[in-house]
C-alpha cells in the first residue's frame, strides 16, 4: 500500500543502509581495497557520474521501476565515492555534504521552515531565486549555469536568465520572425544566391553527394548561424514551456525505434540495408510510423 505523500523513510532502515553503503566504499578506497576504486579522483570519475545520469533518464523514460531503482542507486554511488574521494583528500566528508544540503534545502523554502508566503510555483521559484543569489552573491545573472550542460539545454537555462530581468521578446509569436531571420542568414552563408533551392522532400530521386566547405572561415561562419538557428529553437521551446532537450531526446528515440523496424523490415525480406533501396526503407519508416499511430497499415 502507497504511503502517504511526504513520509520520510523508517529512520533506521535508512541509517543502517546508508552507514554500510559508506562503509563499502570506505573500505573499497582502503589501502587493502579495490586499486581501481583507490587510483579515481574527483576529475576521473566525472564520466562515469554523467554516464549514471543519463541510464537514468533513460529508465524514467521507459517508465521501469526495477531499472529507475537500480539507476538511482548507481547516481548514489557516484554521490558516495566522490564524497569519500574527498574526505581522502581531507577537503570534506560525506556529513559535510549531507548538512550543507539540508541547510540549503530549509533556507531554500522559507514558505515551509519559515514566516514567508508562496501559494503558487512560482512564488516558491521566487523565493528560491532570492535566496540562491544572497548566498552566491553573483556578479551576472547568467552566473552559475553549468558550463557542461547539453548545448539546448543550456541554451534554454541562458534565455531563462535573460528573461528574468525583461530582456525577452514582449510577445513569444515574435520568436518565429526571429526563426525565419535566422534561417535566411544561414541560408545567405549556405547558399550563392542566398536561398535554398526548392527541392521536394521525396525518396525516389536520385541522390546527390554532399559537398563538403573547404572554406575554414565560411565553415566557421556556417557553424555560427546555425548556432543562432538552434539558440532561438530553444528559446521557442521555453516560451511554450517546453524543455528542449527532452524534445530531442524523444526524437532521437522515435526515430532510432523507426529505424530499427527498418532493419527489422529488410532483414525479414531476406535482404541487407546495403541491398534495400531507400524508397523500400521509407515504406518500412512509414509503416512503423503508422502503427505506433494505430492506423491501419496496407498489409494489416
Amino acid at each position: 500500500m502507497p504511503r502517504e505523500p511526504g513520509t520520510p523513510p523508517d529512520p533506521e532502515r535508512v541509517a543502517v543502509a546508508f552507514r554500510e553503503l559508506c562503509n563499502v566504499i570506505a573500505r573499497l578506497r582502503s589501502p587493502t581495497g579495490c586499486p581501481w576504486d583507490r587510483a579515481q579522483t574527483l576529475a576521473t570519475i566525472k564520466p562515469y557520474t554523467l554516464e549514471e545520469t543519463y541510464e537514468l533518464l533513460e529508465a524514467i523514460d521507459a517508465d521501469d521501476t526495477a531499472a529507475i531503482r537500480e539507476e538511482l542507486g548507481d547516481v548514489l554511488l557516484q554521490v558516495v565515492l566522490d564524497a569519500q574521494i574527498a574526505a581522502d583528500d581531507g577537503r570534506f566528508d560525506m556529513t559535510d555534504v549531507i548538512d550543507l544540503l539540508t541547510q540549503k534545502m530549509i533556507a531554500r523554502h522559507p514558505h515551509v521552515f519559515g514566516d514567508a508566503h508562496a501559494a503558487t510555483a512560482n512564488d516558491v521559484h521566487a523565493h528560491w531565486e532570492r535566496v540562491k543569489r544572497e548566498e552566491k552573491q553573483r556578479d551576472s545573472v547568467l552566473d552559475g549555469i553549468p558550463a557542461d550542460l547539453p548545448a539546448l539545454a543550456r541554451a534554454a537555462r541562458i534565455t531563462k536568465r535573460a528573461a528574468r530581468v525583461g530582456y525577452d521578446f514582449p510577445h513569444r509569436d515574435m520568436l518565429f520572425d526571429k526563426l525565419r531571420e535566422e534561417i535566411a542568414e544561414l541560408q545567405a552563408e549556405l547558399y550563392p544566391d542566398g536561398r535554398a533551392p526548392a527541392v521536394a522532400a521525396s525518396v525516389d530521386a536520385p541522390p546527390t553527394p554532399d559537398e563538403p566547405i573547404a572554406d575554414a572561415q565560411q565553415l566557421s561562419r556556417i557553424e555560427g548561424e546555425l548556432g543562432d538557428v538552434l539558440f532561438v529553437i530553444a528559446n521557442i521551446a521555453r516560451r511554450w514551456g517546453i524543455n528542449p532537450e527532452e524534445a530531442l531526446r524523444r526524437a532521437n528515440r522515435k526515430f532510432s525505434r523507426r529505424f530499427q523496424a527498418i532493419e527489422k523490415g529488410v532483414a525479414v525480406a531476406g535482404r541487407t540495408m546495403e541491398q534495400a533501396t531507400l524508397v523500400e526503407m521509407e515504406e518500412h519508416y512509414q509503416r512503423a510510423k503508422k502503427a505506433e499511430s494505430g492506423e491501419p497499415t496496407a498489409d494489416a
